[in-house]
């Protein structure tokens, strides 16, 4: 099952382990980007600049999952994509913290849970980004 098979507001565990496992990937993705375009000094220096970025981003990924759910749950509106802005702020929330920066948090909270907000809206009214040309 995925993520949006899930209903909003229920199977917390199984919905953070899917974020989870998304934005663990993500971040193995960009660390590899990241490693190839900024070479490092050594491979051990290459392994704890990967290994940094993808645990951040899996925490990020646990963080969205856990409090949008909760976020839903506590509110009695499971479909509200003020959830989903929510789940986001905390992300960004959390990177401010691990970058010890306030400007930092602030604007990732901002970014991420507007971001969430729209996907979440887009989910609801049928958005495409992509696809065939409607002729």
């Amino acid at each position: 099952m995925g993520y949006w098979d899930l209903p909003e507001g229920t199977n917390c565990v199984e919905k953070t382990w899917i974020t989870t496992k998304l934005a663990t990937a993500l971040g193995l993705v960009g660390s590899a980007y990241h490693i190839v375009a900024f070479q490092p000094d050594s491979a051990l220096a290459a392994l704890q600049r990967a290994t940094n970025s993808t645990v951040t981003m899996a925490t990020m990924g646990a963080i969205f999952g856990m409090a949008t759910c909760l976020s839903a749950q506590a509110r009695d509106a499971p479909d509200d994509p003020l959830n989903y802005f929510i789940g986001g702020c905390a992300s960004g929330i959390f990177l401010g913290a691990r970058t010890h920066s306030a400007v930092t948090g602030t604007s990732a909270c901002l970014g991420l849970g507007t971001l969430a907000f729209f996907t979440k809206v887009g989910k609801m009214e049928g958005w495409k980004l992509a696809g065939p040309p409607k002729l």
